[in-house]
């Protein structure tokens, strides 16, 4: 996988709050904060892993967002991210039934987020959306099917776009993700005072 400049910083930013919050773990096991930044960060190191890899490090983040939550139930953002995790865990696998289980834990995720922080719009937003990872799993693993089945039969140069745009649609199903993600750890922890919803 090639990135470009701004891609590689995020992976080494990433990389770094992965690390610092495995040392910090190694110092204090019951911060759930930070559970929720380990998983957090697992979760955008996931895109830059190929295949199993990526399935692997959203296992991880669903683990440390599920041990944040073990320490307090109420964690809004613990909840939301896990849902997310859920959510990009469902896009990964291509057998519907199973990543329809997925998509399932990740609305209850949300809405159980959602009830501890009925004002918060993120949250609302996330629960509106989770009704729809079904429908966009079925036409992401459609277009990639149809990819593989071109790019298998023949070798001209129509098959090229194809196989883009259907990588597209993934990139930017996980990108969704990805983004909200940040924006919540951003918001959450990046702010000096995060606004209260």
């Amino acid at each position: 996988m090639e990135m470009g400049p701004e891609e590689y910083e995020r992976l080494l930013f990433f990389e770094s709050a992965r690390e610092k919050a495995a040392q910090e773990y190694q110092r204090n096991p019951l911060d759930a904060e930070n559970l929720i930044r380990w998983g957090g960060a697992l979760l955008e190191l996931a895109q830059f892993q190929p295949g199993t890899g990526s399935i692997d490090m959203v296992q991880d983040a669903e683990a440390k967002l599920e041990e944040a939550l073990k320490i307090n139930p109420k964690l809004a953002n613990a909840l939301w991210c896990l849902g997310n995790a859920h959510t990009s865990h469902g896009f990964l696998i291509p057998e519907s039934d199973k990543a329809n289980d997925y998509f399932q834990k990740a609305s209850s995720c949300f809405q159980r987020a959602l009830e501890e922080e009925p004002n918060n719009e993120l949250f609302k937003k996330a629960v509106e959306m989770s009704g729809k990872a079904p429908d966009l799993h079925q036409e992401l693993h459609k277009q990639l099917s149809q990819s593989q089945q071109v790019s298998t039969s023949s070798f001209d140069r129509s098959a090229a776009p194809k196989k883009k745009s259907s990588s597209d649609l993934k990139y930017d199903v996980l990108g969704w993700v990805v983004l909200a993600i940040g924006l919540s750890l951003w918001m959450k922890f990046g702010l000096p005072n995060p606004p209260s919803s």
